[in-house]
């Protein structure tokens, strides 16, 4: 999620357990900063392969088994600045908590996080909420703000309950998306082999539905804020690369970053209609229900040996912007 929910969501988890008031103040600083530490992995980048950073992006900083770890990292750096109002066991209790929360609230987005690493590189995404929602971080933000102002647990412990809450309601704002993008295949006479929903960006109202059927993606929209109504999108052929490339030599460096790109998007790729050589993450797209990536990674042919090269490709029209509120009202 956006760093400052994981920072809030942190400082949530420290100032509750900061029993005496003249810790809050100490308690929020700690829990903040070790919430947003592990983000710090996104400065694990290579110019010569430009897929290494979705490899390590949620992955080791981000594992549970890394959560002692970090927060002793975090102690280190922090507590000679806090030595006067914090012993170091207690600055370790307060990264402690504020680290460990930022492995899961990333695990309820829909990008993935690698939390059991290093036993499985498995990206778990409970998929309820997005990476950025106001409603998740405002109510947080200002409960925080008040337990620091106050000095005052209780006011933090507020902003851990509805964080909790909210999340948990996210459960079943995405069993009710998935209830249609069922419905969805049903009419269509379809069976799905895999099926996800994600909540768009900002909301968890509008969503975007997918599923794969007889080699090929479905991807489709809905409203679920009271009433569950489908908005159909369109489908795509799944990637097929023998097919697709066949000039491609299959032990090539390119052929290993296409595997790559397909670990990394939980396996929902294809080829970019509108430039064949270009390979794009299906489950993201600026309109729910449309298929114009954020991502890809685009292929070179007269260079098979060396290292795809990976683009962001978002194009925020105010036409797009525009079909996007009208969705979503």
């Amino acid at each position: 999620m956006d760093p400052l929910s994981q920072g809030l969501l942190g400082a949530s988890a420290s100032q509750s357990f900061a029993g005496k008031p003249g810790k809050q103040r100490s308690a929020m600083l700690v829990g903040l900063l070790a919430g947003m530490a592990p983000d710090l992995d996104v400065f694990i980048r290579s110019e010569n392969d430009p897929l290494l950073f979705l490899e390590f992006h949620r992955q080791f900083t981000h594992s549970l088994f890394f959560i002692p770890v970090g927060a002793l990292l975090c102690t280190l750096i922090l507590y000679p600045l806090l030595r006067r109002t914090l012993t170091f066991s207690t600055t370790y209790l307060y990264a402690f908590l504020g680290y460990a929360t930022h492995g899961f609230l990333d695990g309820c987005t829909s990008y993935g996080t690698q939390l059991f690493w290093p036993f499985s590189d498995i990206r778990i995404s409970w998929n309820v909420v997005s990476i950025i929602d106001p409603l998740f971080t405002l109510p947080v933000l200002i409960l925080v703000c008040v337990a620091f102002t106050r000095k005052q647990a209780r006011y933090a412990r507020y902003a851990l309950a509805y964080a909790l809450i909210y999340l948990s309601l996210g459960v079943v704002q995405r069993e009710r998306a998935e209830s249609v993008a069922l419905a969805l295949a049903e009419e269509r006479g379809h069976i799905p082999t895999r099926l996800t929903v994600k909540p768009t960006i900002g909301n968890r109202h509008l969503w975007r539905l997918i599923y794969e059927y007889e080699g090929r993606y479905y991807v489709d929209a809905a409203t679920v804020a009271w009433n569950k109504i489908p908005i159909h999108g369109t489908s795509i052929d799944k990637l097929d690369v023998t097919s697709d490339y066949p000039w491609l030599p299959p032990d090539s460096t390119q052929a290993r970053d296409i595997e790559r790109f397909r670990w990394f998007s939980d396996g929902f790729i294809a080829r970019d209609p509108d430039n064949s050589l270009m390979i794009m993450d299906v489950r993201y797209s600026l309109l729910p229900n449309e298929l114009a990536p954020l991502w890809v990674i685009q292929l070179k042919p007269e260079e098979p040996w060396e290292h795809v090269d990976y683009l962001n490709t978002r194009d925020l029209t105010p036409e797009s912007r525009q079909r996007f509120l009208e969705m979503l009202i």
